[in-house]
């Protein structure tokens, strides 16, 4: 927090200058006693005098509301997160065929595709959202759009295909995202008002581009790059006979590993000042997403919160009041 102009903080002494009255006005009226000549009198109006602890609440509200009015004066001003202007997120999901697995249920891919659902619910209705898929090579599927209806079709239709491209897909959704931003200007940090959100299971088996030299086109553009490594150490997928020939056949066949490269995914998001989440069930998948969806692109913006502290010391000094009536005591 800081404040627009801080030498009227000094305007804060008088909350010290006004306890120390108020003790001395106090003491004062103590001194009344010794006007009784009547000895039984005067112990009687002594005995009356110990009076509770909370006698001093209303004080005690009254040099809040003082000092928090005080600190109106002196225009706080705080830093706060909202939407960038033109922000946008790409959501780039791996289809390999490894997202048939079924250690995250009901499946990796139907995992994702419910955490998806979730984000884009989550992230402001501000925030274009598109979505790009890759696997033996990528596809843009929905372009950078704020109609969540068409988002959540496209996330409907992803489906399990073959290899995994990793570099590829982010090349191709760091171009989505320039040209959803256009002209929008960088932050201090160097950033621009855009991320990427990459999921994958895997380790890349196809593509021209690898993973890092997609990631340096990420950096380059200013565009962070978020991952999340899905699935699990011992998920595994088979050739099938007896039940059909394909992956996760049943019947008799043979069973291969397909464990996720949370090395290579966070080596990405290091990379782009992103950050990096391991995901091994359904439910953390989907709280990673919904995290991500609240502030994964916001700026931090100056506003002024006299109005805020104005009220606060309103309130005190209306319970100053009110408790002031309650016990009987007299404000100074």
């Amino acid at each position: 927090m800081s404040f627009g102009s801080p030498y009227l903080l000094l305007l804060v002494i008088i909350v010290p200058a006004v306890a120390v009255f108020a003790l001395w006005l106090d003491r004062r009226r103590s001194r009344y006693a010794v006007a009784f000549t009547n000895l039984e009198l005067l112990a009687a109006v002594a005995s009356a005098r110990r009076r509770p602890l909370w006698r001093w609440l209303p004080l005690a509200l009254f040099l809040l509301a003082l000092a928090t009015a005080s600190a109106a004066v002196a225009r706080p001003r705080a830093s706060i997160s909202r939407p960038a202007d033109q922000a946008t997120v790409v959501l780039l999901v791996d289809v390999s065929g490894s997202m048939r697995a079924a250690d995250v249920k009901p499946s990796r891919l139907g995992a994702a595709q419910r955490a998806m659902q979730a984000f884009i619910l989550r992230v402001p209705k501000t925030v274009k959202v598109g979505l790009v898929s890759f696997s033996s090579g990528p596809n843009e599927l929905v372009i950078p759009t704020t109609d969540r209806a068409i988002l959540s079709e496209g996330i409907d239709l992803l489906s399990p295909e073959a290899g995994t491209a990793i570099g590829d897909g982010l090349a191709l959704a760091v171009q989505v995202a320039r040209q959803a931003v256009g002209s929008a200007p960088r932050g201090r940090d160097g950033k621009r008002p855009a991320a990427i959100v990459l999921l994958s299971d895997g380790a890349q088996t196809r593509g021209t581009l690898a993973p890092l030299q997609g990631a340096d086109r990420a950096r380059n553009a200013g565009i962070r790059v978020f991952t999340v490594a899905l699935g699990t150490d011992h998920g595994s997928l088979g050739f099938g006979f007896g039940g059909g020939f394909g992956f996760g056949g049943g019947g008799f066949g043979r069973r291969f590993p397909v464990r996720p490269d949370p090395v290579t995914l966070a080596a990405i998001s290091h990379e782009t000042g992103g950050k990096t989440y391991r995901a091994s069930s359904a439910q953390k998948v989907n709280d990673v997403y919904k995290q991500l969806g609240s502030s994964i692109v916001s700026r931090q913006a100056t506003r002024e919160i006299s109005s805020w502290f104005a009220g606060v010391a309103a309130l005190l000094l209306l319970g100053s009041l009110g408790a002031a009536r309650v016990t009987g005591e007299r404000l100074p």
